[in-house]
């Protein structure tokens, strides 16, 4: 398995948040291979961690993350990693 890990500041935290549940979470969670993600805040700083079956799956998601990030937010870094252990 392999984690797409993204890093956001948030802009519009209420602007941000709609389109996040309304829009990207259930783009996301249709995405081939997509396992589970959890999309997390503090303050202005957002960070979300997506799993899929495969680095194929993850590294397709990037591409699409990378294209619609929230209006409300602005994307800082994005990478994939490999899942090496989980509970």
């Amino acid at each position: 398995m392999h984690a797409v890990v993204v890093k956001v500041t948030i802009n519009d935290a209420e602007a941000g948040l709609s389109e996040l549940r309304e829009v990207v979470v259930p783009r996301v969670s249709q995405a081939p291979g997509f396992v589970t993600g959890h999309w997390t805040r503090k303050d202005n700083s957002g960070m979300s961690m997506m799993i899929f079956e495969s680095e194929d799956a993850a590294n397709a998601v990037t591409e699409q993350v990378r294209s619609s990030v929230p209006a409300g937010a602005t994307l800082e870094d994005i990478e994939v990693r490999e899942v090496v252990a989980n509970a």
